[in-house]
């Protein structure tokens, strides 16, 4: 059974960039390079490196993701056009698992890759800071992608429940109880950065447990999208 489907990747890519999305998605790390060159420029080399980490880590990654993610899924739910796209002889988790694929590249390109290049930017001396943050955004970035899909599978108001994840749980409640980084996907990423360089604050939650929760998230949450997909045929929902 082909996990892929060429026509669904093709479909979903042509959405994602075919949408105004698609502009807000080039614009967000383009204002982090942006910002990455201008301090550069007026500064020394290192200073402003929260540029990559309050800026592009903690916001603009979760939110390419979420745009990304709700893109390729979202407004097919909203139009209705899915009912036509599962009546197709395509598994659904096959639909689900192409739709990820195509959102994870555009998370991966316009929000783990802009990050690492704007590391370089602000520090070049220190590229192995630069290569820990990218990694440290590969890894949430994979996790955020997932449940950002499973969250546009759910309900038509998965942006506005992203943007409460991001800016209440992992933002707000995650700077006031440190517990919440067990259930928050942005210090899952920040382990595995602090693994390969010093230079990234360790949340404490552990390697292995950052990457089997990154993981389970990832699965579960596409998964969940698959057999969601599934569930629009069985009771005719739009």
């Amino acid at each position: 059974m082909t996990v892929l489907n060429p026509t669904i990747l093709r479909l979903s890519a042509q959405a994602l960039l075919g949408r105004r999305r698609g502009l807000v998605l080039m614009l967000i790390p383009g204002l982090v390079l942006v910002l990455a060159v201008v301090v550069r420029a007026l500064t020394e080399e290192g200073v402003g490196y929260d540029i990559v980490s309050e800026v592009g880590y903690t916001l603009a990654l979760p939110i390419v993701a979420l745009l990304a993610a709700s893109a390729v899924l979202g407004p097919e739910i909203d139009d209705g056009s899915i009912v036509y796209l599962i009546a197709k002889p395509v598994p659904r988790h096959a639909v689900a698992v192409s739709k990820y694929v195509v959102a994870w590249l555009a998370t991966v390109a316009l929000g783990a890759f802009p990050l690492f290049l704007a590391g370089v930017v602000l520090d070049a001396s220190e590229p192995g800071r630069a290569v820990a943050w990218g990694f440290a955004s590969l890894v949430s970035g994979t996790a955020y992608t997932a449940l950002f899909l499973g969250l546009a599978a759910l309900t038509r108001h998965a942006v506005v429940i992203g943007l409460l994840y991001v800016l209440l749980w992992e933002g707000l409640l995650g700077a006031l109880l440190t517990g919440i980084r067990w259930l928050a996907i942005g210090p899952w990423g920040l382990q595995v950065g602090s693994a390969i360089s010093d230079a990234v604050d360790e949340p404490g939650t552990g390697l292995t447990y950052a990457l089997l929760a990154a993981l389970v998230v990832t699965a579960g949450s596409v998964w969940f999208a698959g057999d969601r997909l599934r569930s629009f045929t069985l009771r005719g929902d739009e």
